[in-house]
């Protein structure tokens, strides 16, 4: 089989009918990823040498990064000896992935068009969790979708989501409109690399738009956790919405000894706070990114602008993360 090389000195053996990121898994080396369906760019890596083969469609590269050599992980598979440029999560040991039951123990509108989901897992449920990282919830006639997770612990093994009602989603529809408390559902994870690294003296960034707030909620709660030595600088929280109902929570208290800027993009004449996007009101502050660490969570679009800005002003490459959220059609 074809052996694939990373930057670290890593390296394995990969099949050419299965994806790079499935591949270093198995071999317990741990790779960024989100979406695992080619739609975001987490798990992007570039091909410094060798051959692969696309799986699916990399809808979320463009034409240039394609051209550049940039491939995503998650598609993509080794068809010769491949040397690929990724960041490697070495020493992170990530929880095991597991399908569990689980029941809805609380709905509650947060805003017009986002509902708080609050599942219960069984007593014996032996479910380990990151904050930031995010589950499937598997839902009547096995509907499949991804949540963040919303909380950074499990009081009485209880999960928090943030769903966003989406026109002709199946799964937000039964959620807005049939899910009653005790419903039985089920749920696979914990999901995905959006989570703390070393964050140790840097200032410590948060980009967020709409529901991409919520794994940044458990991320900020998590933070009371961290010894002294590991405890950012700083810390900055950017949560961007078009209207203030769009920004249905206190940010601003979720835990202490943080900077909130909410952001609107259609604001009126009476709002007070920042206006526009949030990587352009952050680049306003005009942030020492030489000492910066980035955490954007949100939409593809908000995700891929900020990343170009921020590492053009002089943000190091490694030090932007993100978790793009890719609407299902359905």
């Amino acid at each position: 089989m074809p052996i694939v090389r990373l930057s670290s000195g890593a390296e394995f053996e990969s099949s050419a009918d299965s994806p790079i990121l499935d591949e270093a898994s198995r071999s317990n080396i741990t790779l960024p990823y989100s979406c695992k369906s080619g739609r975001c760019s987490t798990c992007k890596c570039k091909v410094l040498s060798g051959t692969t083969f696309a799986l699916h469609p990399e809808t979320g590269l463009t034409d240039q990064e394609k051209s550049a050599g940039w491939i995503l992980s998650c598609v993509r598979s080794a068809q010769t000896d491949v040397a690929l440029e990724v960041e490697e999560l070495g020493g992170v040991i990530l929880p095991s992935v597991k399908t569990f039951p689980c029941r809805i123990s609380h709905l509650e509108r947060l805003a017009p068009d986002v509902l708080q989901v609050k599942l219960r897992l069984p007593p014996t449920a032996d479910f380990e969790f990151i904050p930031g990282q995010y589950v499937d919830l598997i839902g009547p006639n096995g509907v499949r979708r991804s949540y963040s997770l919303a909380n950074s612990g499990m009081s009485g093994k209880v999960l928090e989501l943030h769903v966003r009602a989406v026109n002709n989603g199946v799964m937000s529809d039964y959620l807005f409109n049939t899910a009653k408390i005790n419903d039985l559902l089920r749920l696979n994870g914990p999901l995905g690399t959006f989570f703390l690294r070393n964050t140790a003296d840097l200032d410590l960034i948060f980009l967020a738009t709409g529901t991409g707030i919520a794994p940044v909620k458990a991320i900020l709660e998590s933070l009371k956790d961290q010894s002294l030595e590991q405890q950012p600088r700083s810390v900055t929280v950017l949560w961007g919405g078009r209207s203030p109902q769009d920004l249905y929570l206190d940010v601003a208290n979720i835990t202490q000894n943080i900077t909130f800027w909410p952001v609107l993009s259609r604001a009126g004449t009476d709002w007070k706070g920042a206006r526009g996007h949030v990587q352009q009101v952050l680049m306003n502050l005009d942030p020492d990114l030489t000492n910066t660490v980035v955490y954007a969570c949100g939409s593809n679009v908000m995700i891929d602008s900020a990343r170009g800005l921020l590492i053009k002003n002089g943000l190091p490459l490694r030090r932007f993360y993100s978790d793009a959220f890719v609407s299902s059609s359905s």
